[in-house]
């Protein structure tokens, strides 16, 4: 009978852990358009999948009344699981319970999980949905915030980190999130901000709501902070299972292959005539990457924030790569600040996890003016080429077009360690555009004709076809070929596969200072 009794009691201790903060609160949870902590796990993970770390854990609080509010599990789900029957770690707070704040055992379990993700080398998701840190346990729960972030720290580059940001993530909190890899949020449920709307208000005399101060469309589209915006949490769990297909385990590991497909009919078939005769013209870069990869496989990331750049996942016949492109549709294509600093982070990303990175390029260069220059276009321009520089992965570049100035240099050129690079015959390849470059050489000629217009027309003619194409660099062996658009899935997938097994290593250092 004693037995019996210990395993009745056993028994009603999941039962209670599995309550959470309780019904009230459940439902005023699903009231607010949220799931639970555990339904997000639900969905997250394979079925059947999660092992519970930690489920009778509670805080050791005696001051502020909190000895009489012990809730087991103390407002945060840990343990692991399987995503497409590969394991992960998880941590998923529970804003039912002391509305997710964290506390000092709070931080240990997800300080717990994460030293296991290391020590195995698997991915950490963290499932934020906090009021921040535990106010009634004062600095314990800074120092908990401070044991997670170092961590973070630790664990970059050496496993994946996801975080999906689903209700409130405030002050020191948002600094977790901020040091993983890839940050999901959640419209008009989830916001992140170091200081509120109030106090804001206070300091600046700005009137803001937090939707619009840190919600998903703030941060997906001004400060490049969310990756991804989705509209609700399932969505957004459905989209974070998406992104695990492309990438490892670990940085041992190489990414997840998968039977090839051939790509979009219709666009691949459209290559050959996709980039206008007026160069001036702008074009959808993601007609071209959709033609090349495998159908249906590419994901955008940070699709709404600095849209001149295009970064993503794809497939090529199977194999994860990182592709990095050009968009002639926005700013022509050009280099800002914002996109560099887009640019570079998915390069690193790519690099320290074995992902190929394969560019499509149409740059006419960096944006120029004061806001750019003011705001430091030089270091973080510099950001984006050190990148690409660093990568030891197997790197592929396409010219489709444009190729101007050091931004021709920075978009993975054969002088920064690039393993294949091709032209179209579209390609233009120059210091600069021919209207620039005629106005600098030839400046006292046109000043001096009899009809400048015209001579300025015949010698931008004479430099377009000295300069603006692609057989120049060729000759030089700054391009290994030109191809026809229509060819260059197939040179891609030869040359992914001749660079399979590439070494490349750099100098042996403490680590780098890139131009932060």
């Amino acid at each position: 009978m004693a037995s019996d009794k210990k395993v009745e009691r056993l028994k009603q201790k999941r039962k209670d852990a599995k309550k959470g903060g309780g019904e009230k609160r459940i439902k005023k949870q699903h009231d607010k358009g949220k799931l639970t902590a555990r339904e997000r796990l639900d969905l997250l993970l394979d079925k059947n999948s999660f092992e519970e770390i930690d489920p009778f854990v509670t805080h050791r609080s005696k001051k502020f009344g909190l000895e009489d509010k012990k809730i087991a599990g103390d407002g945060v789900v840990t343990g692991h699981g399987k995503i497409h029957g590969r394991p992960v770690y998880v941590f998923s707070q529970d804003f039912t319970v002391f509305g997710g704040s964290l506390s000092e055992t709070h931080a240990e379990k997800i300080c717990k999980v994460m030293d296991m993700a290391m020590k195995n080398g698997i991915p950490i998701i963290g499932l934020n949905d906090s009021g921040g840190a535990r106010i009634q346990e004062g600095v314990s729960s800074l120092g908990g915030y401070a044991e997670v972030f170092y961590r973070n720290s630790m664990a970059s580059g050496v496993v994946p980190q996801l975080s999906a940001v689903m209700g409130p993530c405030a002050g020191g909190a948002v600094y977790s999130p901020a040091l993983t890899d890839f940050v999901f949020m959640v419209k008009n449920t989830s916001y992140m901000f170091v200081t509120g709307p109030n106090v804001v208000k206070t300091v600046t005399h700005e009137e803001v709501t937090s939707e619009e101060l840190g919600g998903a469309s703030a941060h997906s589209t001004k400060s490049g902070v969310a990756h991804f915006a989705e509209e609700n949490d399932a969505i957004c769990l459905q989209e974070l299972r998406k992104l695990m297909k492309y990438i490892p385990q670990n940085c041992e590991e190489k990414p997840p292959e998968v039977e090839g497909k051939a790509p979009d009919k219709a666009k691949a078939e459209k290559l050959d005539d996709i980039v206008p005769d007026n160069p001036n013209k702008p074009y959808d870069i993601k007609d071209v990457i959709e033609g090349i990869v495998d159908k249906d496989s590419f994901m955008e990331v940070h699709e709404h924030y600095a849209e001149n750049l295009v970064v993503g996942f794809a497939r090529i016949d199977g194999r994860s790569v990182g592709v990095v492109a050009n968009q002639p549709l926005s700013l022509a294509g050009v280099l800002d600040i914002d996109a560099s600093l887009k640019g570079a982070r998915f390069v690193r990303f790519c690099d320290a996890f074995n992902i190929p990175l394969v560019t499509f390029e149409d740059v006419p260069g960096f944006l120029p003016g004061t806001d750019q220059e003011w705001g430091g276009i030089i270091k973080h321009g510099a950001k984006l080429l050190y990148a690409f520089c660093e990568a030891t992965v197997p790197k592929m570049t396409v010219i489709t077009r444009k190729a101007y100035g050091g931004a021709y240099d920075v978009m993975n050129s054969k002088h920064i360690r690039a393993d294949y690079n091709v032209a179209w015959p579209t390609a233009e390849i120059a210091v600069m555009g021919p209207k620039g470059a005629v106005e600098i050489i030839f400046r006292k000629e046109i000043q001096n004709a009899d009809d400048p217009e015209a001579k300025e027309q015949e010698l931008t003619d004479y430099y377009k076809e000295e300069f603006a194409h692609p057989y120049k660099a060729a000759e030089r062996g700054f391009i290994d070929n030109v191809i026809l658009p229509s060819e260059t899935r197939e040179k891609l997938i030869r040359a992914l596969e001749v660079s399979e097994n590439k070494v490349d290593n750099v100098p042996q250092k403490k680590h780098d200072n890139l131009p932060i």
